[in-house]
């Protein structure tokens, strides 16, 4: 299983490399990205009955937990969702003119290219693979951010280019501390294993450790988008294809934040508490939500302000690991899977937005729910799921993590946390939801979906985030809790 799940992606690179016709082309993504989320389905029933999976080849670095396979299982299924809106898209995109037909095959090879890169981050228990990995994923997704070959796009890609790598700089620099803070600690074989680093992390050193907690936290904190680091981020998810705005929000964010998780489970153990953490975790959550609350309210391109969401909501993830409870951890998980999926339905839907309007500028938008009945209204309630307002999913997560912020006595952090997330909302409502009444002005607009099966997709995560808004599924609970008990120790 370990084997076909990296080497699904490898495949499919070759195969679209071979082959030279377009519905191939498509057969071979779609392929690719089933066989993936069915082995997907397999290992996470085996993590759920045996807490782990870890096999002794490919070096005895292949290793899957409740926290590794619940990051694996939204990139997995968001990549099959991907491929099938991807079809629609694409063919689109051809008809308009936009891209050239013998780029769907660059297309599809980047974009297994970038899967293949994020689980192999998620598949590993060595820091220093996973770094390895998570730089790969930008090489990867650039490409991807400048694809239209625009001057924006282009601009968008280097500066996403330039940044993350100072970012992921910072970051191996905090591994190679992480790694001085075991010396004489673990045996040459097990050198940056997280799992030897936990379970010896009382004997690691505090001082170097905590320095490297710092590091990792700025350079894996660029990649995933908090604030100040943030700026690669807006431009990049606003000038890639739709579908890879969706993966980038909602699946590349969260595998960053990952390895802040991780890092920040072994310094708690080695300190006793999450005092140290916590402060760092809550000062950089709370900037990047004021930061994508004030730039919300400023904002003129829907998918910008899009992108400045997910910059919020890394911030609230950031926030919830930072109080450090179990109910803020759990709350934590069960946010990073709803952001994901609902960010995801909104970068779709806001890829038929573009593709029958032809424009990313509000001012330019009306009549979306005349023209787009069902991508439109999709895009409408996942505006109000976003913004955290019940019964969508997303209320269930900052619900939790608000208690458990008043839970922790923290009277005035609370209060800010609310105020932000009001001022989001808010900022949101005033912007964006005057496209979706008055006549447009187009009249050479039809109405009607263009991209039949990328909407059915969209329409299924709308369920999905309103579902689990009101139910949530055991299987998913017990893998939520198992995760919170590997961050929290218990």
């Amino acid at each position: 299983m370990g084997l076909l799940l990296l080497a699904v992606p490898v495949l499919a690179v070759l195969l679209l490399f071979i082959f030279k016709q377009n519905r191939i082309w498509h057969i071979i993504s779609l392929s690719a990205s089933s066989f993936l989320l069915i082995i997907a389905a397999r290992l996470t029933r085996n993590v759920m009955l045996g807490g782990k999976v870890e096999y002794s080849y490919l070096g005895g670095f292949f290793y899957l937990d409740a926290l590794s396979m619940i990051v694996l299982d939204i990139v997995l299924i968001l990549g099959f969702i991907v491929s099938i809106y991807s079809i629609g898209y694409l063919q689109e995109e051809i008809k308009q003119g936009k891209v050239a037909a013998g780029k769907l095959r660059h297309y599809y090879m980047l974009m297994y290219s970038f899967i293949f890169t994020m689980v192999l981050a998620l598949t590993v228990k060595n820091m220093g693979i996973m770094w390895i990995a998570i730089e790969a994923t930008t090489l990867a997704s650039a490409f991807l951010v400048g694809f239209y070959n625009e001057k924006k796009a282009i601009e968008a890609a280097w500066k996403y280019v330039i940044i993350c790598s100072v970012g992921i700089a910072i970051a191996l620099l905090g591994i190679i501390l992480l790694h001085l803070s075991s010396f004489g600690v673990l045996a040459s074989g097990r050198f940056l294993d997280w799992t030897a680093l936990y379970d010896n992390a009382k004997s690691l050193n505090s001082s170097i450790l905590r320095l490297a907690f710092i590091f990792i936290l700025v350079g894996f904190g660029t990649k995933a988008g908090l604030a100040p680091m943030h700026t690669w981020l807006p431009d990049a998810h606003s000038q890639a294809p739709s579908p890879i705005s969706a993966l980038l929000s909602g699946v590349l964010l969260n595998s960053a934040m990952y390895g802040i998780i991780r890092t920040a489970a072994i310094v708690n153990h080695n300190q006793g508490n999450s005092i140290y953490t916590g402060r760092l975790l809550i000062g950089i959550g709370i900037l990047s939500i004021a930061t994508a609350a004030v730039f919300i309210l400023t904002q003129k391109d829907y998918k910008r302000l899009l992108a400045y969401s997910s910059i919020e909501h890394m911030g609230i993830i950031a926030v919830a690991i930072g109080i450090f409870t179990p109910l803020s951890v759990f709350g934590a998980l069960l946010h990073m899977i709803n952001h994901s999926l609902t960010k995801s339905m909104l970068f779709l839907s806001a890829g038929n937005i573009l593709q029958k309007y032809n424009t990313k500028q509000i001012s330019q938008i009306k009549g979306v729910l005349k023209l787009l009945p069902f991508s439109g209204t999709a895009f409408l309630l996942g505006l109000f799921a976003i913004a955290g307002t019940p019964p969508f999913s997303i209320f269930a997560s900052e619900l939790s993590i608000t208690v458990s912020i008043f839970d922790g006595k923290s009277i005035w952090l609370g209060v800010i946390f609310v105020l932000l997330l009001a001022i989001v909302f808010a900022g949101i409502a005033v912007t964006l939801f005057k496209m979706f009444y008055g006549n447009h002005d187009q009249k050479d607009l039809k109405a009607g979906e263009t991209n039949i099966a990328g909407t059915v997709c969209i329409l299924v995560l709308l369920t999905v985030i309103t579902i689990t808004g009101l139910f949530m599924p055991d299987g998913i609970i017990e893998l939520i809790n198992q995760a919170q008990s590997i961050i929290i120790g218990a």
